[in-house]
């Protein structure tokens, strides 16, 4: 029986409510993996997309960062700053586009980068291992049809 307002007759019913309890109990792990580094869980993944970017021969800019990221554009300005004082990245004249500018990694992102990734996704392998392949897999595919990829970048 449905309680008004309430949509759902318990949270565990409830998409959202489950979406944000996971996220929030993955991101703590991956939050408590970064402090050691000085390092927030956007500015890790901004690191993480410009190593990407850099092995696929993308043209980076901080629109590209945000549209993959799906970070709001303060929080990658801001991050890029923060990034770019550390001497984890620069930012360049884009060669093309006079309102853009290209980021890419320092030697010492690269080497900070290499060094979390598979710390990350060790986090991610053991915090979803409950899941079998064959449901990790689905779960991908239900997650990759909840917003979709921006048309501009693929």
């Amino acid at each position: 029986m449905l309680n008004p307002p309430f949509g759902f007759e318990k949270p565990q019913d409830s998409p959202g409510f489950l979406l944000w309890q996971t996220s929030t109990l993955w991101t703590r792990l991956i939050k408590k993996t970064l402090e050691p580094h000085n390092l927030s869980h956007a500015q890790f993944v901004i690191l993480a997309l410009l190593l990407w970017f850099d092995q696929n021969n993308y043209d980076t800019t901080q629109v590209l960062i945000s549209n993959w990221s799906k970070l709001d554009k303060m929080t990658v300005s801001k991050s890029l700053k923060i990034l770019a004082n550390r001497k984890l990245i620069t930012r360049t004249e884009h060669t093309t586009d006079t309102r853009a500018k290209t980021v890419q990694l320092t030697q010492s992102g690269k080497t900070l980068v290499h060094a979390l990734i598979p710390i990350i996704e060790k986090i991610d392998a053991e915090f979803f291992n409950p899941l079998q392949p064959h449901d990790q897999k689905t779960l991908i595919q239900i997650l990759n049809q909840l917003p979709p990829p921006p048309s501009n970048i693929l």
